[in-house]
């Protein structure tokens, strides 16, 4: 039996195949909306973090290692910098505020980086003067725009854009990345109550080699706890809880895909037990019989996920900006792939069925 017989099935008989299209598609669209959500989330969190040039991330030990919690002195920096395999170390801090916008009614939400080390994708911090800030461009959808002085905090610091980085934001907040100077001008004018000295930074990045994180926490004395940067970015605030809840339900929404399809072509296995039987009598193999319900499988696969796609954008487009929605290239190819994996696995139920098709048998029935 060719394969361009399921293929002609498909398309002289599309109503055959429709609900199980549909099903499909819409399955697709709940996929790609809540991996973009998922993907918004971590992204708009996470960003800052992701951005630092460093190996380890060094938190004072009684931060639980949160930067806003943690205060690195000049004497544990000092300690750092003689460890062995340390090649650069530099200070880091944050501070959540608002921001007035030249122009617009509403506030934006920023974070405010004070750095020395350059993320990636940031300038040099020694291109930058006091009260100047290159901002993340997420700043943009709230009406910032370069050569603007935004007025932050209830203090109304003043803060420059003088240029704009990608992909860098923290705590769903763009950022706008400064010397030290200016991030403890703003902390402390607008958190009087967290207010820090000039040799005291929320945390430390540091480049160098080998086991540094124990390394290091042995040369302090317990007085810092060290991370990775993978591991820094799971430990901020509700990253890894919403990674495991919403991984949770794309896979159980996964083994829902599965079941349709295999529901689905089991029932269509039943309707066609004849249609094989006569087939297998004419020399088909069951081999070939189970690659066409396989092909048939994928096509409606394929054809859901161009459709749930088209439909997951136009949501996409039509939702508020302050939804953390963000569609990246690679959730479509994960969709696309465990789709497509489901797809094959729900069809190969009807597997059993094709194997044990006598060819008398169902002539008979279909007669």
């Amino acid at each position: 039996m060719s394969l361009k017989l399921p293929l002609r099935e498909l398309r002289r008989r599309p109503t055959r195949f429709l609900v199980a299209t549909v099903v499909l598609a819409f399955l697709s669209t709940l996929l790609l909306f809540l991996g973009g959500l998922l993907d918004g989330l971590y992204l708009g969190s996470t960003g800052a973090i992701r951005a630092q040039d460093a190996d380890v991330i060094v938190y004072s030990s009684t931060a639980r290692d949160s930067f806003l919690r943690s205060r690195i002195t000049a004497d544990v920096r000092s300690e750092v910098d003689a460890v062995d395999g340390v090649d650069a170390v530099g200070g880091l801090g944050f501070v959540l505020l608002g921001a007035d916008v030249p122009g617009e009614a509403d506030p934006a939400d920023v974070a405010i980086a004070g750095y020395e080390l350059a993320p990636k994708g940031v300038p040099e911090v020694s291109s930058l003067y006091d009260g100047q800030g290159v901002a993340d461009r997420r700043l943009e959808d709230q009406g910032v725009g370069v050569g603007d002085t935004l007025l932050i905090g209830p203090a109304k610091t003043e803060v420059t854009v003088v240029g704009w980085v990608e992909d860098t934001a923290y705590l769903q907040q763009g950022t706008i990345w400064v010397n030290l100077a200016t991030w403890r001008q703003v902390q402390n004018a607008n958190r009087p109550d967290a207010a820090v000295a000039d040799d005291v930074v929320q945390a430390l990045v540091v480049r160098g080699s080998g086991d540094l994180a124990a390394a290091i926490d042995t040369a302090t004395g317990g007085a810092t706890s060290t991370l990775t940067v993978e591991e820094a970015v799971l430990a901020l605030p509700g990253v890894e809880q919403q990674n495991s809840t919403f991984n949770q339900i794309i896979y159980s929404t996964l083994v829902v895909v599965l079941a349709v399809v295999g529901l689905f072509f089991s029932l269509l296995t039943l309707e066609r037990l004849g249609l094989y039987g006569v087939l297998k009598a004419v020399g088909a193999s069951s081999g070939r019989l189970f690659a066409g319900v396989v092909l048939q499988a994928v096509v409606v696969t394929i054809v859901a996920f161009v459709a749930g796609s088209a439909l997951a954008m136009a949501a996409a487009a039509a939702l508020p900006s302050g939804v953390p929605l963000q569609l990246e290239p690679s959730r479509f190819v994960f969709t696309f792939t465990a789709l497509l994996v489901a797809s094959v696995l729900g069809s190969a139920i009807s597997l059993r069925k094709v194997l044990h098709v006598d060819p008398a048998a169902a002539i008979g029935t279909s007669s």
